[in-house]
């Protein structure tokens, strides 16, 4: 199996393959703790972090796994690296930690890690699953990040509230109160079906921008350069 260039790497992680947004996989922890951006983010470093590690551990005994037992050995790696992230958490950001709760020993269940181990890590060298599992987080991060300030802002008029909670007292100031402080909050946004609605917001819209850039490429002519040849028949005397 060829491995791909590490752009197509990065671009199915961010972009082409997110996910979130085209997987569709992990959408449980990315409906339910999306409440505001510091959740989405402390959720995806976490994820992140699982996802590079387990990849780079997949990979790294992949030509000792039987295939009998790949499935389990995955698993068992994934495990590994979850407890280490939910002992990093509890060591470092523990108010965090609480607030996620359950949700950061669920990410040994997310599907999104799993199927990057099967699909990708397995089958390829050391160092494009890292770059896989990186950008694959990074990809979830950055559409958790997306649903936690529009259902921050939608519900409580603020950005960036309670940013002490990941990065100590220096940020506790970092609110940003974008609506004013007599409005009431749309509770929808708080609740579960505001992420839904938010989410599909978020689908819709990358498969129109698929949609226009690929009507875009087949409208385009394409105009090889070259040289004419010119054929003469008969004899010269």
């Amino acid at each position: 199996m060829a491995t791909p260039p590490y752009a197509d790497i990065a671009r199915n992680g961010l972009w082409s393959n997110n996910p979130a947004l085209v997987q569709l996989l992990g959408l449980c922890p990315l409906l339910a703790v999306t409440g505001s951006v510091v959740n989405a983010i402390g959720l995806g470093l976490a994820t992140t972090a699982v996802l590079a590690c387990s990849n780079l551990a997949v990979s790294l005994v992949r030509r000792q796994m039987p295939e009998t037992v790949r499935l389990p050995v995955s698993v068992m790696i994934i495990a590994t690296f979850v407890t280490c992230a939910e002992l990093v958490m509890k060591a470092f950001t523990y108010e965090l930690y609480l607030v996620l709760g359950i949700f950061i020993p669920l990410i040994v269940t997310n599907c999104a890690i799993l199927g990057r181990a099967d699909a990708f890590a397995s089958k390829n060298p050391v160092l494009p699953s890292l770059v896989d599992g990186l950008m694959m987080g990074l990809g979830f991060t950055a559409v958790l990040i997306v649903i936690g300030a529009i259902r921050e802002v939608l519900g409580h008029g603020t950005l960036f509230a309670d940013m002490d909670l990941l990065l100590g007292p220096m940020a506790a100031d970092w609110t940003v109160h974008l609506l004013s402080a007599s409005y009431p909050g749309f509770l929808v946004a708080v609740l579960p079906p505001g992420a839904f609605l938010v989410a599909g917001l978020l689908i819709a819209g990358k498969n129109a921008i698929d949609a226009r850039n690929e009507r875009r490429r087949s409208q385009q002519v394409k105009i090889v350069p070259g040289t004419k040849r010119v054929r003469t028949t008969g004899k010269i005397s």
